[in-house]
């Protein structure tokens, strides 16, 4: 169901748009192939380790937060699973896709601070869609420039969920997974489906 922002932005969220066995098979499987990475971003000028575990695949390299992830395939045990799965998800979205980042939330400490996929290879207004596996996190979506007293939205994004966000959703909003301290949560997988139009400056 589409949600009209203002602004000419807008979401859409799926949700079970994968079933809960098939999500789980899939976040099982990209837990053991893929090659998780912890790297450092840079944040207000400081260096830091992000709150989060990473892996990408993608024609081109994607840079961000002052780090490039250089081109490179899905591993060989899943690549026509997953270049399926993107299909799909073009399908769904009506963009489509030559960049996937996983981003893999190990508790309730992992994290995504607020911000927009506004990089300039990633052209004017954006498509971005992202498929959730395992735990529920609560999504935050809120202006870019707030009014006294606007709240962020929360959205609740549960296993096997796909959340697109388009229109100018990047240029107006930011968005981002908030901890949760003091819970038990599991794991969660996203995985952020984005279309490249041109490679990084060097």
């Amino acid at each position: 169901m589409r949600t009209e922002l203002g602004h000419g932005a807008w979401i859409e969220l799926h949700e079970a748009w994968l079933g809960p066995l098939e999500a789980a098979r899939l976040q099982e499987c990209l837990l053991h192939e893929l090659d998780w990475q912890q790297r450092q971003i840079v944040l207000f000028g400081k260096p830091i380790l992000q709150p989060r575990l990473i892996a990408w695949a993608g024609e081109l390299p994607y840079r961000y937060s002052g780090q490039t992830l250089e081109a490179q395939p899905w591993p060989a045990a899943l690549a026509a699973q997953l270049d399926a799965l993107g299909t799909q998800v073009s399908a769904a979205s009506g963009e489509r896709f030559n960049h996937v980042l996983v981003n893999r939330y190990r508790d309730g400490n992992d994290s995504m601070g607020y911000h927009a996929d506004a990089e300039p290879e990633l052209g004017a207004d954006p498509v971005v869609a992202t498929l959730s596996l395992g735990q529920t996190r609560r999504f935050q979506l809120r202006a870019a420039q707030r009014g006294a007293g606007e709240r962020a939205r929360t959205l609740l994004l549960a296993t096997g969920s796909l959340l697109v966000m388009g229109g100018t959703c990047q240029r107006h909003y930011r968005h981002g997974i908030a901890k949760e301290l003091g819970t038990q949560l599991g794991e969660r997988l996203s995985l952020t489906f984005r279309r490249l139009l041109l490679a990084p400056p060097r």
